[in-house]
């Protein structure tokens, strides 16, 4: 098993921001399976997974951990042990992505983002342990779905804190979507991007500029995939997954590549 400290034997990987942080290498070709591991097609060099999962042998593994939301069986938990970190309406009520059925977390206040992160900072750690290279912190974009109970700078500043955790435990860190705060990129200190439809909003050459082109980007629907290909498909990694992303062999399982 690749431990988190060393780079894969593959060209998939370039240690130059640390001697312990390995950042993806751009063009690797990529696959997103956070919806359920399965083995990588042929010629998958990079892959990302749930944090449940294992990474793949000789592979740049790259671990999704719901940082900013609450997974919709966790809510219960969160309720039950960290109540004031749940973002709550005047009435008192979570804020809730509908789009996931996911409760926004707490990030409003400095105090909150460091009791925050001594929950996600072990997730995080655990990633390493496992031997992942890098880390996806989900829904750095909550904000937008706050009601303007959150603000940007709050998920700068909850992402810098992530950023710093991951590199302390050798990983790589993944911005993922929200180009929004591609001018805070630095500050927050990603090493790549997973970007989702930038393709379909026209947003692949703000995280191409960002990022060097250590990009990872998925599209959900054929014909935005057929243009990030053609525009984007030399400099960047790109996948065309179903919307749930399903493990291979599941009905409605999709995936190409470029």
């Amino acid at each position: 098993m690749l431990s988190a400290c060393s780079p894969p034997p593959d060209p998939g990987a370039s240690a130059d921001v640390s001697p312990r942080v390995v950042r993806p290498t751009a063009d690797t070709d990529f696959d997103y399976q956070i919806g359920g591991a399965y083995p990588p097609p042929p010629g998958v060099r990079a892959l990302a997974r749930d944090r449940s999962a294992k990474p793949a042998r000789g592979r740049y593994n790259v671990c999704y951990v719901n940082a900013f939301q609450a997974q919709p069986d966790a809510l219960h938990w969160w309720q039950s042990h960290h109540p004031d970190l749940v973002l709550r309406d005047d009435d008192g009520d979570p804020v809730v992505d509908e789009d996931w059925d996911e409760a926004l977390l707490d990030l409003s206040t400095a105090d909150k983002r460091e009791r925050l992160m001594r929950i996600v900072g072990p997730w995080i750690d655990g990633c390493a342990d496992d031997g992942f290279q890098a880390v996806e912190p989900d829904n750095l974009d909550s904000y937008e779905r706050s009601d303007g109970l959150l603000e940007p700078a709050d998920a700068a500043a909850f992402a810098k804190l992530l950023t710093a955790r991951a590199h302390a435990a050798g990983l790589a860190a993944g911005q993922k979507n929200t180009a929004d705060l591609l001018p805070r990129h630095k500050a927050m200190g990603f090493d790549f991007a997973v970007a989702e439809e930038c393709a379909r909003y026209d947003e692949c050459g703000g995280y191409a500029s960002a990022y060097g082109d250590r990009v990872f980007v998925i599209e959900y629907r054929a014909a935005d995939f057929a243009r990030a290909c053609r525009t984007w498909g030399a400099r960047l990694s790109i996948v065309l997954r179903d919307l749930d992303v399903l493990p291979a062999g599941s009905k409605g399982y999709v995936r190409k590549a470029c």
